[in-house]
């Protein structure tokens, strides 16, 4: 660079330090080393402040122990409480079951009784037509030869988690399987459908409730079988559905159990009496119509959909 002409002295030009190289020749902050700096000129806390320092975390380390050795035996001393109390609950409920059990089966012989006085009161053919009514209806138990489709989770993993989901679903039965199993079954010539022992009819309802099933309100739990009465052709028409087809490739891709199998002489429990219900006249003879904007129900109930 040329002097400048007039003999004052050229200007000084300024760097600017390169960020990345001030940043590692220097990583430390001036000011932690500054503290550092000052904590070694300051002699350390000597005499009766250094002491009650040491005193006061003895004390508070002390308390802090208690405590826990407090919550430790309240804990320990509950325990048993809560032990009696959920054994008194499990016996409870098992006895309930029992009871409901007990009065199922008084139920089921009950309305058998009622059958035989009523077919001795009415004449062959009116009695004859009535059960077979009630074998239609759902009302009646039933006897012939048909299929039963059993389905099962798939096995738990070592962690005690039943299998993880894939691209084909959960790897348990979930209700909506259920229902295509029963819909597709109907469609196949089915006659008289169960599951795990509870009869279908035309209000019978499968849901699920958490990771519950129910039939008709009902639970029921794995393993599924899914039991038809029907004629010959019965498996060969259920083995071509939609249904058999998706829970065959579930059951290849997560391990899911699924079997069809065809069986003589099956027998079909009785539906419960149903609740009648008889319609009313409505108070208002129009009813407002739902606005644009308005949502009906929801056409499925909430669950998982393969």
């Amino acid at each position: 660079m040329s002097a400048p002409k007039d003999g004052s002295k050229p200007p000084v030009r300024l760097f600017t330090p390169d960020f990345l190289t001030e940043l590692f020749q220097n990583p430390l902050d001036p000011g932690y080393a500054d503290a550092a700096a000052r904590r070694r000129e300051t002699p350390a806390a000597t005499g009766w402040r250094g002491a009650s320092a040491r005193a006061v975390a003895v004390v508070v380390v002390a308390a802090v122990g208690f405590l826990f050795a407090v919550a430790y035996r309240e804990t320990m001393a509950d325990e048993p409480s809560r032990s009696q109390a959920r054994a008194a609950l499990v016996t409870q409920i098992k006895q309930r079951e029992a009871e409901t059990d007990a009065m199922t089966a008084r139920a089921g012989r009950l309305r058998e009784e009622v059958g035989r006085q009523r077919d001795a009161a009415l004449s062959g053919s009116q009695a004859a037509r009535l059960r077979n009514l009630e074998a239609g209806t759902g009302l009646g138990r039933v006897r012939g030869d048909g299929v039963v489709v059993r389905l099962a989770d798939a096995p738990a993993s070592d962690d005690g988690a039943v299998g993880g989901d894939s691209g084909a679903g959960p790897s348990r039965v979930i209700y909506s399987d259920l229902q295509k199993i029963a819909n597709d079954l109907w469609a196949a010539g089915a006659e008289a459908i169960s599951i795990n022992g509870q009869r279908l009819t035309a209000t019978s309802t499968i849901r699920s409730a958490g990771a519950a099933i129910l039939v008709d309100f009902r639970p029921v739990t794995s393993p599924y079988e899914v039991s038809a009465i029907g004629p010959r052709s019965l498996r060969d028409r259920f083995d071509d559905s939609r249904s058999a087809y998706l829970m065959r490739r579930v059951a290849r891709d997560t391990g899911l159990s699924f079997e069809v199998r065809e069986v003589d002489d099956l027998t079909l429990p009785a539906a419960p009496e149903p609740r009648l219900r008889y319609a009313e006249p409505s108070v208002s003879p129009s009813p407002s119509p739902a606005g644009p904007g308005s949502s009906g129900p929801s056409s499925s109930p909430s669950g998982g959909v393969r």
